[in-house]
């Protein structure tokens, strides 16, 4: 039995703040929360920044600055509720450290029952109930740190180094060159609508900023909830706990522009193997079932007993992800040394086990589960269930077959007989056994057939399958729905019917922010990076028609006709950099970063009408007509 499973709330200084605020700003080209308070006699301004490099160190200044006709001291009050308590944390108060004060503590209930209780220590700059600028002061700036860590000597380190950048007079400087290096090799940037191009840099900053900085491989990551880091709290953002929301529809997006971050990712899914491998046993089968909803350990930690045993596509889901990143990286040490095919062979175990044989329908079942659609459950053959089962099963196979290690038969019997269902004389894919057409659906599900399992089928039945599901699919429901029937559009060419439904997701954001809520009503998960993930995923790859294959990065360009230009930078395949520039003319491709190693192969472009190749070179050009194509490792022969 598990305990209630949150984030930690500790307290946080950064809540002091000044009074009467005239100015709210986010500035997300430097991750940076500013308030201004004008006067006539002078502006203060609070800005508010997690270190983007400083994994543990969180800021806030406070500048005052004086108008030109006023000289008297100015004395501008702070008002803060902060105390150093926590209802999850058992603090104790340590010896102040550099000037600043000290609480460390564990956590007052384990994740699950003789666990791990997890130490949490403090260090905050105190901050005065008033700051003052003396008359013969133009302008001052006052810095504050909180530096959170999971030991004493952690804490310590990273409040030092704050201190010392705080001396140089780099802190924030430091934060936002961060940030411009991540923009720099990341975006998308697009010549079309302001509210399209303002959804898109905020769906993008709020995904950037709840995955690891680069260049801190030993960040032990513990994945993304579907509100993200800040929110979570009990009862509410689904308590913090990681579900399929990461791995489908936050992960592609990060794989294409950071695969160090994606690598992260699948790393935190590895060190919960223990935990899902119990799940299965605990569940009566072999093999690893990870969790619906994930902490810490890789047990289930859903209040809600129904998930944790019914929707078990979770399980595919993850599987998935390990699949693109290894088509898009070949990153053979994941799997070979750190952990990553044990993870594959596990999971691929847990569905021969899942699965029953039916003597009248001579192929494997896997009945009693909760599809997508959630407004159903204990059904028999989700067709999203064992169609990602299916894909589990075939990419464990091919894993097995590149490091020569002999595939089970058992893996190949039941991929190729798992029942997928389909009706072939409406020529569509039923939900599950006995679905009825017309019956409401909650969110996406059959759809996501098409993209992204890329489930075999014609373009008929694609349509069929679109058609057929989005008039009784929740127009309020989570926001991630109506970008993966976008993408469907986009497949079919129908770019105008595909902006329709991508337009539905406008009512998710709320201003001024651009913060999404789950559901257009505004209740629901807030900061949902679940549908900003879709949203993204509709652009990257429902405009660029990227597609993930096992031997290439396909690409097939459609978009609305208010949209004029796409550009894509730093896109990741083989360890190379590219830029993609799209118009419905032209499409240009760029190779802006190479792999280091000198016997990696070099990329070309291949066009699918022609099958003409345009060799891919560090810091050139490619271009050539708009159409459908892929990018691949070419031999030296072509050159």
């Amino acid at each position: 039995m598990c305990a209630e499973s949150h984030p930690l709330r500790s307290p946080s200084p950064l809540a002091r703040h000044l009074p009467q605020l005239r100015l709210t700003a986010l500035a997300v080209l430097t991750g940076t929360f500013s308030h201004v308070l004008q006067t006539t006699d002078y502006t203060a301004t609070h800005q508010i920044y997690a270190h983007h490099s400083l994994v543990h160190l969180m800021a806030f200044s406070i500048t005052i600055r004086r108008a030109a006709h006023a000289t008297q001291p100015i004395t501008v009050q702070l008002q803060s509720p902060f105390v150093p308590e926590s209802q999850d944390l058992d603090l104790n108060q340590g010896p102040d450290f550099q000037g600043a004060h000290y609480v460390y503590g564990k956590t007052r209930v384990p994740e699950v029952e003789g666990g791990p209780r997890p130490t949490v220590h403090m260090l905050w700059t105190p901050v005065p109930q008033a700051l003052t600028l003396r008359g013969e002061e133009w302008e001052r700036s006052w810095e504050f740190l909180t530096a959170v860590a999971e030991s004493e000597e952690e804490v310590k380190r990273s409040y030092n180094e704050g201190l010392a950048l705080i001396a140089a007079g780099s802190l924030h400087s430091s934060h936002t060159r961060a940030w411009a290096a991540l923009w720099g090799d990341c975006c998308l940037d697009l010549d079309g609508p302001l509210p399209l191009r303002q959804a898109l840099y905020g769906c993008l900053y709020y995904l950037l900023s709840a995955i690891p900085p680069r260049g801190s491989p030993a960040f032990l990551f513990h994945g993304i909830s579907p509100g993200g880091l800040s929110n979570g709290t009990r009862g509410e953002d689904y308590w913090g706990h990681v579900f399929w929301d990461q791995d489908t529809w936050m992960f592609p997006n990060i794989l294409l522009f950071y695969p160090e971050a994606a690598r992260a990712i699948l790393e935190y899914r590895i060190r919960t193997l223990e935990g899902a491998l119990r799940n299965a046993r605990e569940q009566g089968y072999e093999g690893a079932k990870f969790p619906w909803e994930s902490a810490a350990t890789g047990r289930e930690v859903c209040p809600e007993e129904i998930y944790g045993a019914q929707e078990i596509h979770i399980t595919g889901d993850v599987l998935m992800a390990f699949e693109q990143y290894y088509c898009t990286t070949q990153d053979q040490k994941l799997f070979r040394e750190d952990g990553g095919w044990k993870l594959v062979g596990a999971v691929a175990q847990y569905w021969c086990s899942r699965m029953v044989w039916s003597e009248e329908e001579q192929c494997y079942h896997i009945r009693g589960v909760m599809p997508p659609d959630e407004y159903h459950y204990r059904v028999d053959n989700s067709v999203y269930t064992n169609a990602v089962a299916q894909r589990s099963l075939n990419f464990a196979a091919d894993v097995a077959r590149d490091f020569l290690i002999p595939v089970p038969e058992e893996w190949v019997d039941c991929a190729k007989k798992v029942k997928v269902p389909f009706d072939a004389e409406k020529k569509y894919h039923p939900e599950y056994d006995g679905y009825i057409p017309g019956e409401p659906v909650k969110q996406a599900d059959v759809v996501l057939l098409g993209f992204p399992l890329m489930h075999p089928m014609s373009s008929e039945v694609r349509r069929n399958d679109l058609e057929m599901y989005e008039p009784v699919t929740e127009t309020a429901g989570p926001a991630m729905t109506w970008s993966m029937f976008a993408v469907g559009w986009l497949e079919l060419k129908e770019v105008q019917r595909a902006q329709s439904q991508l337009n539905k997701c406008f009512s998710n954001i709320m201003e001024p922010f651009k913060i999404w809520v789950e559901n257009s009503d505004g209740s629901g998960a807030v900061n949902f990076l679940t549908g900003m993930g879709g949203f993204l995923q509709a652009v990257l790859f429902g405009y660029t028609g990227f597609r993930i294959t096992r031997s290439s990065l396909r690409f097939d360009p459609a978009f609305p006709d208010d949209v004029n230009k796409l550009k894509v930078t730093g896109v990741s395949y083989f360890g190379n950099k590219l830029t993609f520039t799209i118009t419905k003319e032209e499409l240009r491709i760029k190779v802006t970063a190479s792999p280091r190693d000198p016997w990696a192969p070099p990329l070309e472009a291949v066009l699918e009408g022609s099958g003409q190749r345009f060799p891919l070179c560090q810091g050139q050009s490619v271009s050539f007509p708009t159409a459908a194509g892929w990018i691949q490792r070419s031999s030296a022969e072509t050159f």
